[in-house]
């Protein structure tokens, strides 16, 4: 046999043992994975999530919010939706998360019209991009196939960012899930539409780092703005928009209102007056439509990164039957 024809059998058997690797070990997904198995997939969770972000429009940034912190813990596993007492789901940081609901109506439907198939993170993977859509951004295309987690624990919460991390803590813990810096500064774009309670950010209004002042990041025309709406002594649950006039309206105004020193929580704050990722807010800044596409563009770029990361696919994990419990053997 010729040198060539063993070089091409060799190639064909490393093909199909890689083949076979992804299909028992689970390594990848793939637009379309639903298409013989639960063709109607993408118009049900569609369709669910319209109807909820109909009715209370805080369910749009609330769902991509869970999508976030849910693919910081072991990858999108959905291992934030299961209920318990020490589960991801009961930590602090996810205390004002907002849309499992609407996460397990779509589940419902799916159990109905293809049982056992489509599993609870895709679904919110699904509802996420949804959610961009459904409020102005554009759309892209989701790879799909992942299987849900088996394990949900309240201390791997630790991980998640925070509203007061440095730039190089936050540069670090997206590092962690394999994002870089330019992703993670496309990614916080999405507090676009987003809110945040003052006992989040109300420190930086009266006494900054023990000063008995304000934040001197924050814009001198913006802060009596914050401190109506976050009076000292005030409730702290009051929500505020993070990207002042376009609460609802996803879109790049957010990289603007930094550049103005209008950034409400301190970490957002920080992408503007550090140049490692200043460089990064500069590329979405202006009101030209091309800026807008830009940002949206690399928005859905970012999302499908880190939607990949460290996912279960194949023979991992499991297809719940319902998106709050494991299933039960």
């Amino acid at each position: 046999m010729e040198f060539s024809s063993l070089n091409k059998m060799f190639a064909l058997l490393v093909l199909l043992l890689v083949t076979l690797t992804t299909l028992v070990l689970g390594h990848g997904t793939s637009v379309g994975f639903y298409g013989k198995t639960c063709p109607n997939v993408e118009s049900i969770v569609r369709s669910t999530v319209q109807s909820a972000v109909k009715v209370n429009p805080t369910m749009a940034p609330g769902i991509l919010r869970m999508f976030f912190h849910d693919c910081y813990i072991r990858g999108c596993d959905a291992s934030l939706l299961i209920n318990g007492s020490s589960t991801e789901k009961s930590a602090p940081p996810n205390a004002f998360l907002r849309g499992f609901e609407v996460i397990d109506a779509a589940k419902t439907k799916l159990e109905t019209a293809c049982p056992g198939v489509v599993s609870c993170a895709d679904i919110l993977a699904l509802a996420a991009r949804d959610s961009v859509v459904l409020t102005g951004g554009c759309s892209w295309k989701v790879p799909l196939g992942r299987r849900d987690g088996l394990v949900s624990l309240a201390n791997d919460t630790a991980d998640l960012p925070a509203f007061n991390d440095p730039i190089a803590i936050q540069i670090k813990k997206f590092a962690g899930i394999g994002l870089s810096t330019k992703d993670m500064v496309t990614l916080v774009g999405s507090h676009t539409i987003g809110t945040a309670a003052c006992a989040v950010f109300s420190y930086r209004l009266y006494n900054f780092n023990n000063t008995n002042r304000p934040d001197p990041d924050i814009n001198k025309a913006f802060l009596p703005q914050l401190r109506a709406l976050c009076p000292n002594g005030g409730n702290p649950l009051n929500r505020v928009g993070l990207d002042t006039g376009s609460v609802n309206s996803f879109g790049n105004s957010f990289y603007n209102n930094l550049r103005y020193g209008r950034g409400v929580i301190e970490s957002d704050a920080k992408l503007w007056s550090d140049r490692r990722t200043r460089i990064f807010v500069k590329r979405f800044l202006g009101t030209m439509p091309q800026t807008g596409s830009r940002f949206n563009e690399e928005f859905g770029r970012a999302m499908v990164k880190m939607g990949n990361n460290n996912v279960k696919t194949g023979k991992q994990g499991e297809i719940r039957k319902v998106c709050s419990a494991i299933n039960r053997y």
